[in-house]
């Protein structure tokens, strides 16, 4: 891919690069390589999926840890490869929050039916009615077993291009156990009774240890191919066969760290780019992903994702077929405890990065607004924020993000979407998370 020319931090709506020193202690969670092998102490996660903090008894050696940090070399700074780097920037305009629902513990996606109604996945496993303007006291029944254990469990829900005629649902989920775990899609029926003949449909070729980098966002394509991203597994030292276990992302021989492309029954769709190549998983449709939390698909039919990078270096990006995202060769990432993950931020054959946020802003639901209730709005790109609590609007020429501004929510946003009737919802990942509406109010 050829390299963009590179876009003035001004132009995205913050005056300088922020330094290594305002990056560290801005994290609220104190690092030890062991908290973070159970997935603890992360900017996006916890194991709980909840933010941590220190207990006293540790204050000091916390202190001793991040001093040690700083002072081991940063390798390359941030701003070295070609993609624009996004970091502080403006409150957005002319909009204010409804809350509709309450009482969501951990909610992770939504899918709007044709009715107006919705329903709302909660990771501890739950799958919830929102209809009639309010949320239905009891979980729809006919989910398959759901392992709840740190970043994983009822994760993404979308449902089937011809719902209108067959009422078919998708959910990913995890499987297992603790040591021994995988993400999984299931489909079934949702009737009044609840989900009827649901099955697990494709499930990951192996299983893992921990708690982390599960993914697992759902998109249908026109084609009425399903899109369905798989986490890197971890982060060290957390291994598999031998080393760390992301370094499978540039594994064609596993799922981890890829986006899968299935047809409506979880097998592999027909002409996937790496079917028939030797010793690759024909699912595949991309590699080289850390951790995609979002994906949309805009008005031109070009597929867009945001995805977790570690310390600094999320991404957005623009999907194509048979491409390779770098992770972890090539990254604008640090590792938690300090120097860089990849000795490059750029590569002939990988694809660069539209956008990277740094520091962190954990990426969570993505959607592009196509209606009219803002105005201005049309036409932009949303991307939600867990550590930063708010939502980022992107304003694009094109496939390039010439504005950034920011929707302050005050909670961890685990998915934005946009609803049959024009607005934006929000889903807030809390065990008390809410489902709130954002209005248009007058551009003060």
């Amino acid at each position: 891919m050829t390299a963009r020319p590179r876009q003035s931090s001004r132009s995205l709506g913050r005056p300088f690069p922020i330094s290594a020193v305002t990056r560290w202690a801005r994290l609220s969670d104190r690092l030890t390589p062991s908290r973070m092998a159970r997935g603890e102490g992360l900017p996006g996660e916890d194991r709980r999926g909840q933010r941590q903090r220190w207990p006293r008894p540790g204050y000091l050696l916390s202190l001793l840890w991040l001093t040690l940090v700083l002072l081991l070399p940063t390798g390359c700074h941030s701003d070295a490869g070609p993609a624009p780097i996004s970091g502080e920037v403006p409150e957005a305009k002319g909009w204010k929050l409804e809350v509709l629902a309450r009482d969501l513990e951990n909610p992770w996606g939504i899918a709007w039916l044709p009715d107006g109604s919705a329903l709302i996945t909660e990771r501890p496993g739950r799958l919830r009615w929102f209809r009639n303007g309010q949320l239905e006291p009891e979980p729809i029944t006919g989910l398959p077993p759901v392992l709840s254990y740190g970043q994983g469990g009822l994760l993404d829900i979308a449902l089937h291009p011809d719902f209108a005629t067959n009422n078919l649902v998708y959910v990913s989920l995890v499987l297992g156990t603790p040591e021994a775990n995988r993400t999984a899609l299931a489909r079934g029926r949702l009737t009044d009774a609840g989900l009827q003949g649901t099955a697990i449909i494709f499930q990951n070729a192996d299983v893992k240890d921990g708690a982390q980098h599960f993914g697992s966002r759902l998109l249908f394509l026109p084609d009425k191919s399903l899109l369905m991203s798989i986490g890197d597994g971890g982060n060290p030292p957390l291994a598999f066969a031998g080393a760390n276990i992301r370094n499978q992302a540039q594994n064609l021989g596993t799922h981890f760290g890829k986006i899968l492309r299935l047809r409506d029954d979880g097998s592999p769709y027909p002409d996937n780019p790496f079917i028939g190549q030797p010793g690759a998983r024909p699912e595949i449709w991309t590699l080289g992903h850390r951790n995609v939390q979002g994906l949309a698909l805009d008005p031109q039919g070009r597929v867009w994702a945001n995805e977790h990078g570690s310390r600094g270096g999320d991404e957005l990006n623009i999907l194509q077929a048979g491409a390779n995202y770098g992770w972890p060769e090539v990254s604008y990432s640090n590792e938690y405890w300090g120097p860089a993950i990849a000795r490059e931020q750029s590569r002939p054959g990988i694809q660069d990065p539209i956008l990277v946020w740094t520091p962190s802003k954990a990426p969570s639901g993505l959607t592009f607004y196509t209606g009219d209730r803002y105005p201005g709005w049309r036409g932009n790109l949303f991307s939600g924020a867990l550590k930063f609590q708010q939502i980022r609007r992107l304003v694009l020429d094109g496939t390039r993000v010439v504005a950034e501004d920011q929707l302050s929510i005050g909670q961890r946003v685990r998915d934005v979407r946009q609803g049959p009737d024009g607005y934006l919802y929000v889903l807030t990942d809390h065990h008390n998370g809410q489902l709130l509406r954002i209005l248009p109010t007058p551009d003060k």
